[in-house]
């Protein structure tokens, strides 16, 4: 085999190997379903949220501590503590969790969402406006 080819095949192999790395970094845990209602616009303690990332995390606060589930609400297995959430709000706040409409359509309005649940990042999007 010429020096060439075995580096080439190398370089394929370390490019193999780091793009399952990273695809292994944040493999899908699995979905969920919500409706952000008017009651998710609003903290538990009665101000009004101004941010689509306040509003998904009230959603599961809603639906795991103070149990006001909207119609289309599902269960999820990843956010039922406080920290768990505040770690929910943290990756939607991160670039690329959520588009511009779709934040849009969450302080505006009640839209149902699809929440895509990785180990280390969560994607919203818009499944009813």
């Amino acid at each position: 085999m010429s020096k060439s080819r075995t580096v080439t095949m190398a370089g394929l192999l370390l490019a193999s190997l780091l793009g399952a790395g990273a695809a292994h970094a944040d493999d899908m845990l699995g979905s969920y379903v919500a409706r952000i209602s008017d009651r998710d616009h609003q903290a538990s303690d009665g101000y009004a949220l101004d941010s689509a990332a306040q509003m998904v995390r009230q959603d599961r606060a809603n639906w795991h501590k103070f149990h006001r589930r909207d119609r289309d609400d599902e269960g999820d297995a990843w956010f039922r503590t406080n920290d768990q959430r505040a770690d929910l709000q943290r990756m939607l706040e991160r670039p690329g969790a959520m588009s511009s409409s779709t934040k849009r359509a969450i302080v505006n309005g009640e839209p149902l969402i699809q929440v895509d649940v990785y180990e280390n990042s969560v994607r919203v999007s818009i499944l009813e406006d």
